[in-house]
């Protein structure tokens, strides 16, 4: 039987926050996030699925020490780092994730590990135990920078709310406040969507605090539509953003519509945050309330990043 396909489509997203300090810090994002948006493009142009494509992309977002998820991730209160991370593949509606996970390259590989398992979410410890069954090498994600970022921080008495969501020099003293995620959304041939989000957390935080990039709030995803979120955990899980979005374009709204309603909440209600978005129609969109949303997305025929953009809300439909 002919299967009819389209022209698969990508968005990432690199955290989100206030204004990036430099042309050069710029410069340097916006090639990461190209390179990368053209490896997953790669991989869709020749067949991948869009979950394949999701966990890919977010490896490759995790392996670069600039974002904060995986490699470069900020340290918690205790000097520790504790990432979070989930996966949802749109047409079996099939969520996993990991909550606080130490050790490990590719907090994204352990969620994808759990997509066929009926436990689907585990915490630290289970986490940790699913590591070693998994026999995946351990895995120190600490830099330099974050190191500096956090003794920094502690000769201050812990005085900011949290750490920077780029990892740069030129960072490391500054007291601007800066949300750090990254996340993938991916539409492939066949139609199908899947979203991915990981994160090292705020920083600073209290031990144990819990991100909403491992809950269906950050990062959500049916046949309709799929979202991935960044910025404040606790206002992305009180207006339970990802799974709004996608509600709403499953009851009949267009993306952009359901994007539009959702961030004119979020400004009343003073969030904080951002959200990048695909449909299966192929329409991309993106919205923040934040000052700046470090994304790029591929239409099917061009690389298109949001560094520069002062729009709240963009959508395109191709």
């Amino acid at each position: 039987m002919f299967m009819k396909t389209v022209c698969p489509k990508v968005i990432i997203h690199g955290g989100a926050g206030s204004s990036i300090k430099g042309k050069g810090g710029a410069d340097a994002i916006r090639k990461s996030l190209h390179s990368i948006i053209e490896e997953i493009y790669a991989l869709l142009a020749n067949g991948s699925s869009a979950t394949d494509a999701v966990v890919r992309g977010c490896q490759l977002l995790e392996d670069d020490p600039r974002f904060n998820a995986g490699t470069g991730s900020v340290l918690q209160s205790d000097g520790q780092i504790r990432m979070s991370a989930s996966l949802m593949e749109g047409q079996s509606q099939r969520f996993s994730g990991v909550i606080n996970v130490s050790r490990v390259q590719h907090p994204i590989q352990l969620a994808e590990a759990l997509q066929g398992s009926d436990d689907r979410v585990l915490s630290d410890y289970g986490a940790a135990e699913l590591l070693r069954d998994l026999q995946l090498p351990v895995y120190n994600p600490m830099t330099k920078l974050r190191l500096q970022e956090w003794l920094q921080e502690r000769q201050a008495n812990f005085s900011h709310k949290m750490a920077g969501v780029i990892a740069e020099d030129e960072l490391v003293t500054s007291s601007e406040a800066r949300r750090g995620t990254i996340g993938v959304v991916v539409l492939d041939s066949l139609g199908h969507l899947a979203a991915g989000t990981s994160t090292g957390g705020k920083g600073f935080e209290r031990i144990g605090r819990v991100s909403d990039s491992a809950m269906p709030a950050g990062n959500y995803a049916t046949a309709d539509a799929a979202v991935s979120c960044t910025g404040i955990g606790e206002d992305i899980m009180e207006e339970c953003l990802a799974t709004r979005i996608v509600v709403r374009v499953t009851d009949g709204l267009s993306l952009v519509n359901a994007m539009e309603r959702s961030f004119k909440e979020a400004r009343k209600n003073q969030r904080d945050f951002a959200a990048i978005a695909l449909d299966a129609n192929g329409a991309i969109a993106w919205g923040k309330t934040s000052e700046v949303l470090l994304a790029a997305y591929h239409t099917g025929e061009k690389i298109v990043d949001t560094l520069n953009m002062t729009k709240d809300v963009e959508f395109l439909s191709i």
